[in-house]
């Protein structure tokens, strides 16, 4: 199994929006490497949820419900959703200022790659994350 990140602004869809909708197409992803990325989600991965640009922090953790296929947004058959559906929202929010400033999360593609919305998060990544959100 795998881990991941996809990202969202709460104004567009939030962490409770997914709550409440209890599952959803992760749809409208036009980025190369997020696509690669969506393809490689196997049903069963987990994957954190963070706030982009309001808030700028994990906040939860869904899990892939669906793996790949045609996204129902576009006819271009090149692009690919995944549905994802809530587990558990954490503890604490994981800001990224906290990940910036940690030296271990400098190959977090969150950090690296600010703009790619699908990312992935190695195993001592998501182990990491976990402790900063359990307050560790």
């Amino acid at each position: 199994m795998s881990n991941w990140m996809v990202k969202s602004e709460p104004s567009v869809y939030s962490w409770d929006d997914l709550v409440k909708e209890k599952e959803t197409c992760w749809s409208g992803v036009r980025n190369y490497a997020a696509r690669i990325n969506l393809r490689g989600m196997k049903k069963g991965d987990e994957v954190f949820f963070y706030h982009s640009n309001e808030g700028m922090e994990i906040v939860g953790i869904a899990k892939v419900t669906k793996e790949a296929y045609q996204d129902p947004t576009t006819d271009d058959d090149r692009w690919v959703a995944v549905d994802i559906k809530p587990v558990k929202k954490l503890k604490n929010s994981v800001p990224l200022s906290v990940l910036k400033a940690d030296k271990r999360f400098a190959d977090l593609d969150l950090v690296r790659l600010g703009r790619l919305s699908v990312g992935i998060v190695k195993p001592k990544e998501w182990e990491m994350i976990m402790k900063l959100a359990e307050g560790k």
